[in-house]
């Protein structure tokens, strides 16, 4: 990580979501712990602006939660006055599938509950990492509605059709072994050192080209009907980049030492 300093946001307002700005990453901090970081409007209405940020300047975004939690839903007090025009306008899913589609890789650190809400917004991060108290799951179905915000389609892309069912259909919790053993999560590391694990992966990722792991993950992202096509185009760009002369001479030149 830079050296830089954060720059923590301010507000007259308490933000719900609390953000440190470096040159190459942004880590936002759920920051609701007296109701575990529930997911409410002000915590969307922040993650949009965020989002917003990111597009405009690209940088890896490290997302976390405050006391112990990631989050452990959406807020119920204010999901039990939506309505269907609510859910058509996809209030949460909308947040979420711009986190999804961010230029640089997204990092989920997990401490805790991650449930419902909270589950589906640590879904659409590229990588996730996690505490040995990890739960996480949808039991959205126990509260007479389904999981609306990307596990029904983003879920079994990270674990597979049957496992997927399974968990939204039981709406059981999942401990963090067998989050680790199907692939939920990357890896396990205690509380104390689970940010500073995520910073570590982040630092692997700014060693490399920008561009490079910006194509790389929209081609990732792309539909399997667009392959092998959107591989050429990007990589049709990155040959011709001063950047990749520039690292394959220095590579080229070690080989030679």
């Amino acid at each position: 990580m830079t050296d830089a300093a954060a720059q923590p946001s301010t507000g007259a307002e308490a933000s719900p979501l609390r953000v440190e700005r470096f040159p190459d990453r942004v880590v936002a901090t759920l920051d609701r712990p007296e109701v575990r970081n529930a997911i409410d409007q002000r915590t969307i209405d922040a993650l949009h602006l965020l989002c917003a940020e990111l597009e405009a300047i690209p940088r890896i975004l490290i997302l976390t939660g405050a006391g112990g939690v990631f989050a452990s839903g959406a807020d119920i007090a204010q999901l039990r006055e939506r309505r269907a025009a609510d859910a058509l306008r996809g209030i949460n899913a909308s947040a979420f599938l711009r986190i999804a589609e961010l230029p640089m890789p997204v990092i989920a650190v997990i401490d805790g509950y991650a449930l419902g809400g909270g589950a589906e917004l640590a879904y659409a991060a590229d990588l996730r990492v996690a505490t040995p108290s990890l739960k996480i799951g949808n039991p959205e179905t126990g509260l007479g509605i389904l999981a609306a915000a990307g596990a029904s389609w983003r879920l079994k892309e990270i674990v597979g059709d049957a496992r997927a069912a399974e968990m939204l259909l039981t709406g059981r919790t999942v401990l963090a072994e067998e989050a680790l053993a199907i692939g939920l999560v990357s890896a396990l590391h205690p509380a104390e050192e689970l940010l500073a694990a995520a910073h570590a992966i982040a630092d692997r990722i700014a060693r490399n080209d920008r561009d490079a792991t910006i194509a790389t993950k929209r081609v990732f992202r792309a539909p399997r009907s667009a392959h092998p096509a959107v591989d050429n185009e990007a990589q049709a760009v990155l040959f011709e980049s001063p950047e990749k002369f520039r690292r394959m001479t220095e590579f080229l030149e070690r080989k030679q030492k």
